[in-house]
């Protein structure tokens, strides 16, 4: 029996600029490329037609119509992680194992799980960072402890991006950081095989989708004019890239040079990743609890009613709704509109912001836990933020400012101005100052 080594394919679905991959692909033996579709995830997925699945079973199939240009084939199975490796090592002869980092909780104990069966069999298991630029413990204060503040936190990630700049085959600057890993080049280590068969979402319980999955391709134009167009959700002026990211159907680090280059606005953004993926490598506990424990104490309400109306978008505020609506529609919601609707979840009608957390878990394309996370942290005032609870988006002046011309809000309410669309569902007024009144009592009483 031949020995192998294996890449095992998770959020980095692609071939090129591939760190896992590359390392891998340099090492003694063949490479058999996996992916595992997990029943422990796709069991708690409520939509059977869920987008991202078919994405997911997409992008697999691109890269095996690939692979098999090559004489390779891609493994992949449907299961458990860990009982799907037990099966593996019987079937294969094992060198070593190859994967990038994920630092979401259930990720960590999966990994940890399948690292001491292969350590058992003394199979090495190598792991790489590949869909940050910089990862937990990499940026750090001058004392060694981690940032919770964004401000600095990205001071200090550009300054250790331009610590190590050279110059590629164009003359352009690059970071050391940003320089792609040139899996391809080495595609000759791929195992070689003839078969390889992909299971069917029917197999899997599941429907293809026939929701629209942004494109991977962005113009030029649209980073360089980005800081300048990023706010107004009525106008393609910001990328999509969320799912393509999310699933690393493209580089980090080929659209952090391009940013760079193009627009520091957008970088920012890039960093905001960054950030909240340290946030949650340093702090796990983010993932159920807040950032900060004395908002533990603040007494969220819970009215069915108004809940099911922020869900359908149908609170009386038209930005509000017109954000909800999307998101229900097309899997996507505009940045400026995600930060609205969570803030009015959580101040105006003071409900807790894991529920609108998990709302957004199961309707985003672009969904990532730490990303997610962070920004539900943010609106609800408990989680990295140096700004107090009292910051409240007025849901009216957001509108007159991002959307004056309401074509937005008519775009996703088409009864917008008649009798059909509801009053509004709370007063801003009287909310913001049940908000303040609420949070500072549970604050102050700790």
């Amino acid at each position: 029996m031949q020995t192998v080594n294996i890449f095992w394919f998770r959020r980095d679905l692609r071939l090129e600029d591939n760190a896992g991959l590359y390392h891998a692909l340099k090492g003694e033996h063949p490479v058999i490329p996996l992916f595992i579709f997990d029943t422990n995830i796709l069991d708690q997925l409520e939509d059977r037609k869920d987008a991202r699945v078919t994405f997911i079973h997409d992008a697999l199939e691109e890269m095996q119509t690939e692979l098999k240009k090559i004489g390779s084939s891609l493994i992949v199975k449907y299961g458990e992680p860990l009982k799907v490796w037990q099966e593996l090592l019987q079937t294969y002869r094992v060198n070593e194992v190859y994967t990038n980092r994920d630092f979401e909780p259930y990720a960590v104990n999966r990994d940890k799980a399948v690292s001491n069966l292969l350590v058992q069999q003394d199979i090495t298991f190598h792991t790489f960072k590949d869909h940050v630029i910089f990862e937990k413990g990499e940026i750090l204060k001058d004392d060694g402890t981690p940032y919770v503040v964004f401000t600095p936190f990205s001071r200090k990630w550009k300054a250790r991006l331009d610590s190590r700049i050279s110059k590629d085959v164009q003359g352009k600057s690059v970071s050391y950081y940003l320089k792609q890993y040139p899996s391809l080049k080495y595609a000759d280590k791929f195992w070689e095989a003839s078969t390889g068969l992909i299971p069917s979402l029917k197999s899997m319980k599941f429907e293809r989708s026939t929701q629209t999955i942004p494109t991977k391709t962005v113009t030029r134009g649209l980073i360089k004019n980005y800081d300048q167009t990023r706010n107004f959700p009525a106008i393609e002026g910001t990328s999509q890239l969320g799912i393509h990211f999310r699933f690393g159907t493209i580089s980090i680090r080929e659209k952090a040079q391009k940013a760079r280059q193009l627009n520091e606005t957008y970088l920012n953004e890039l960093i905001w990743r960054d950030f909240y993926a340290t946030i949650l490598g340093h702090f796990p506990h983010v993932a159920e609890r807040p950032f900060r424990s004395k908002y533990e104490k603040i007494p969220w309400r819970h009215n069915d009613d108004e809940w099911k109306k922020w869900c359908s978008g149908h609170t009386g505020y038209p930005m509000v709704d017109a954000g909800m609506r999307e998101l229900n529609t097309t899997g996507f919601m505009h940045n400026r509109v995600r930060m609205l609707t969570a803030s009015f979840l959580t101040k105006h009608l003071l409900m807790d912001y894991r529920l609108g957390e998990a709302y957004f878990a199961k309707k985003l394309l672009d969904y990532d836990l730490a990303s997610n996370n962070g920004g539900w942290q943010w609106a609800a005032g408990c989680g990295t933020d140096a700004a107090p609870y009292f910051r409240i988006f007025n849901p009216t002046s957001q509108q007159q400012k991002f959307d004056k011309e309401l074509k937005y809000v008519k775009k996703w309410i088409p009864e917008y101005g008649t009798e059909k669309y509801p009053k509004p569902i709370v007063d801003h007024k009287e909310a913001r100052e049940r908000c303040l009144t609420t949070f500072k009592k549970a604050l102050n009483n700790l």
